[in-house]
């Protein structure tokens, strides 16, 4: 018996050991996806650039009363290593859910009674679904810039300002490029 008992102390102490060793040696684990696109163009986009927020200004309703625009706020598309052979230009064309006014983008949110508006450097109006205007690039890595700004909607037929609700808004934007 004693033979017996003793086998099953070692075993117990065996099987406790290699179950401390097993816990000791995952002190935490966890898996990395890495992924991306391989794209037939004379530029890499930025990841910053490809996946971005922009932070607009808290803008008071006053502003945009009567279809006024917010100040604008400006943001870019991060080229890298570029190598533009004859190529030295390239466009923008931004699409999404249009609004009311199918050449801004709709407001998601509590915010109510404005759109969003995408503008050039110059601060003129790229119309959702339309190229921008072209952007001088360089070789080695360059950005396009651009402006965003909410505008106040306009209501029913005869073009009367929508009523502007306070809250918070977002909205996405998704941009295709085209070098010249």
């Amino acid at each position: 018996m004693k033979v017996s008992s003793l086998a099953g102390a070692v075993m117990a102490i065996t099987l406790a050991a290699t179950s401390a060793v097993s816990f000791a040696e995952d002190q935490g684990h966890g898996v990395i996806t890495f992924k991306g696109a391989i794209i037939d163009a004379p530029c890499s986009i930025a990841q910053e650039s490809q996946y971005q927020t922009v932070d607009m200004d808290q803008i008071a309703n006053v502003a945009l009363k009567n279809g006024g625009k917010s100040n604008p706020t400006t943001f870019k598309i991060e080229l890298r290593g570029c190598e533009l052979g004859a190529l030295k230009a390239a466009t923008a064309t931004f699409t999404g859910s249009p609004a009311s006014n199918p050449d801004l983008l709709a407001l998601k949110g509590t915010a109510q009674g404005a759109s969003l508006a995408i503008a050039d450097h110059t601060g003129a109006l790229i119309k959702l679904g339309s190229a921008s205007p072209a952007q001088t690039l360089s070789d080695g890595n360059t950005y396009l810039q651009f402006n965003a700004y909410l505008q106040g909607d306009k209501a029913g037929a005869e073009g009367a300002a929508a009523e502007i609700v306070p809250g918070d808004f977002e909205t996405f934007a998704n941009f295709t490029l085209a070098y010249q």
